[in-house]
């Protein structure tokens, strides 16, 4: 029993923690000791358990491999000043977590399963948590469809599952983007707000060929007219012009956010004047020229704040301030670590203790 919540705790016979170099950890290669895991039949959630992290046995008509039911969230966890595990606002991921699910066609999972499911199993590998700074331990809880069916419907079964993994920083440097005017993310009416995997999927051939260019990453834009910012890849865009902070507004095709949310209220905190509004390319490029783009960076789990250095436009690089004359994204990434490292007072409530 774990909490309130009934879950069996099968433990590995051999701990890998001894083979991780913690001084040199790759993003998303590193595999903590243990899985959560929860099953979805007929109408509830049941069968809660931990268990070592393995391979998973599937069908071959396996109903998400067919048609893609399936979706997932990103949280981190760090290691207190009292040694307890802190996650940055899981209830969040949690609600996103079902609107993907809703959107999806798939059930909600309950947020006591969700948070709980988290709480348990990072206990159990806290010793994974690595104390370097700028490391920290990934969550990735997950769900995807379980039938043994390929027609063409909402799958009756379902896996929930969560594993951990140590990881570095996502971004080793400032992130050069290119503005795609060609391909497209999302549409309205679309899968746009929900963190399902076939969104990457469609996002990973333009990128790839942004990459080629010498980009790290996309700026996606409408799908109507390819004239209105939407989000990067992996991270919602947000910039100072004029010493206001602008970011598009989530909407049915921009995911929202938490770190998003977060710094927003950050800014709001501080005074700073925030706009959310639709915001134009020829506008951004406008300012860059006229020396009034002051900062420009991503918002997002992976790398809190990832400062970009030059954004590409129609064949055009246009070189951004230099990283350190950057006041409200340097401030705002060296508070939002603080809080989430438990360094700084919690005054917005965000930090769940382990």
């Amino acid at each position: 029993m774990t909490g309130t919540l009934d879950i069996a705790i099968q433990k590995t016979l051999k701990s890998r923690i001894n083979e991780v170099d913690f001084n040199n950890i790759p993003f998303g290669k590193v595999y903590s000791d243990h899985m959560f895991v929860a099953d979805y039949k007929d109408g509830q959630w049941g069968d809660l358990r931990i268990v070592p992290y393995e391979n998973l046995s599937l069908s071959p008509a396996n109903a998400a491999l067919h048609y893609g039911q399936s979706i997932f969230e990103g949280m981190k966890a760090h290691k207190g000043p009292d040694g307890r595990a802190l996650v940055f606002r899981p209830e969040k991921n949690a609600q996103r977590f079902n609107r993907s699910a809703v959107r999806m066609c798939m059930p909600e999972i309950p947020e006591e399963i969700f948070v709980g499911g988290i709480d348990a199993l990072v206990n159990l590998d806290k010793d994974w948590i690595p104390e370097n700074e700028g490391n920290s331990l990934y969550l990735r809880p997950f769900m995807f469809a379980a039938d043994e069916y390929i027609g063409v419907r909402p799958s009756l079964t379902y896996k929930f599952m969560i594993f951990t993994c140590p990881v570095g920083g996502y971004y080793s440097k400032p992130v050069r983007v290119k503005v795609e005017t060609k391909f497209v993310r999302a549409a309205e009416g679309g899968t746009g707000a929900a963190k399902t995997a076939g969104n990457y999927a469609a996002s990973l051939y333009p990128a790839q060929l942004a990459a080629q260019q010498g980009y790290d990453q996309l700026i996606w834009t409408d799908s109507k007219t390819h004239t209105l910012i939407e989000e990067a890849g992996t991270m919602n865009i947000m910039l100072v012009i004029d010493n206001k902070l602008l970011t598009p507004p989530t909407s049915g095709t921009i995911l929202e956010g938490v770190t998003r949310e977060s710094i927003l209220e950050l800014a709001r905190d501080w005074g700073m004047d925030v706009v959310e509004r639709k915001l134009t390319v020829d506008e951004i490029i406008t300012a860059i020229k006229e020396n009034r783009l002051q900062e420009a960076f991503g918002a997002g789990t992976a790398a809190t704040v990832a400062h970009i250095s030059a954004i590409g436009h129609e064949g055009v690089d246009y070189e951004l301030p230099a990283i350190e004359s950057r006041e409200f994204s340097n401030k705002v990434l060296k508070e939002m670590e603080a809080i989430k490292r438990g360094e700084k007072d919690d005054r917005f409530g965000w930090i769940h203790k382990i």
